[in-house]
């Protein structure tokens, strides 16, 4: 694809310096951009880059454009990596109108699901009973929705999701289990992107809710009854059990585990690796990681973290008899 300066920042807006029919042919990092590429400088630390990067072109925060003019062409933007957000996304589907709605002649849909005449299903995908796809949703190869579930519009349902599948449901019976059915589905919101081979489970009563414009990486586990709050985002491999609700704005790091029936509040901000063991009501960044390091170092301070509750109450004793 080819484009020419002027016609991205028509589309895109920003103040451009320099010639604006010069053309570009891709995008590409600063230090391995060509005078063909178009590149951006989101952080300030990375300035030496900037200046030593052969880009035909740099997006840049206003605060940076007097260095980046004498460098040669950049669009001034506030907030240069939303910009080049924008930037892929047009230059993917272009300016022009995007590629017609089709289901794939491999997919099976069901005549009792509905599809949107502008939806897209790929190869390999199933749509059953009942289920409701909405306007410009993509489902990508190898989706399934499974019956009853809704998705909203625009959504982007990448290879291998599963939407739909039976929670985790089971009573004890004696040595054996017996199956609690599945009676709810699952509803998701307008906005929402999953990643390949997602899986969000079916209520057991009530639906799993995912709201607007969450976004979910790859190989995540979301259980039964989950609620999760608008613009949430969570990085691959995060679990959430059964019944948690996660409030919006929230973020959670790869591989985080949220323990069942929690409540996480608005803006919270969940690091990588983290176990959620309790709610969390207020706003803030958490973590939750015992720190790496050799395993017999390790080893000791596990032991060692063992022994606090004892100490505790050790301390205590010493500090009363300390007052007296």
């Amino acid at each position: 694809m080819k484009l020419d300066l002027a016609s991205i920042v028509a589309a895109l807006g920003g103040e451009l310096f320099g010639d604006p029919s010069l053309v570009v042919t891709g995008l590409a990092p600063l230090e391995t951009a060509t005078p063909e590429h178009l590149s951006f400088l989101s952080n300030p630390r990375y300035q030496q880059q900037l200046l030593a990067s052969r880009a035909a072109c740099v997006i840049v925060a206003p605060q940076m454009q007097e260095a980046a003019i004498p460098r040669g062409a950049c669009i001034v933007t506030d907030n240069p990596y939303l910009y080049f957000a924008k930037l892929t996304q047009l230059w993917k589907h272009g300016p022009g109108p995007r590629a017609r709605a089709t289901i794939h002649p491999s997919a099976v849909v069901d005549s009792a699901a509905v599809v949107h005449p502008t939806a897209s299903i790929g190869a390999l995908c199933v749509v059953e009973r009942g289920a409701r796809i909405g306007a410009h949703t993509v489902l990508k190869s190898r989706v399934t929705v499974s019956e009853d579930c809704v998705i909203g519009d625009r959504c982007i349902l990448h290879s291998g999701v599963v939407i739909g599948a039976d929670g985790f449901g089971f009573a004890p019976n004696g040595e054996a289990w017996e199956k609690i059915e599945q009676l709810g589905a699952v509803r998701i919101g307008n906005d929402v992107e999953i990643g390949a081979n997602t899986c969000i489970d079916r209520g057991a009563l009530q639906d799993t809710i995912i709201e607007d414009g969450v976004k979910l990486d790859n190989l995540i586990q979301i259980g039964h009854n989950v609620r999760v709050g608008r613009n949430t985002a969570m990085a691959g491999c995060v679990g959430v059990a059964g019944s948690a609700t996660i409030g919006e704005h929230c973020t959670v790091g790869g591989g985080a585990i949220i323990l069942g029936h929690l409540t996480l509040g608005a803006n919270v901000n969940i690091s990588a690796a983290t176990l959620v063991t309790k709610s969390i009501p207020k706003p803030g960044h958490y973590t939750g990681i015992f720190p790496l390091d050799d395993n017999a170092t390790w080893e000791r301070n596990a032991a060692a973290l063992k022994q606090l509750h004892s100490l505790r109450d050790r301390i205590k004793t010493l500090e009363k008899e300390t007052k007296k």
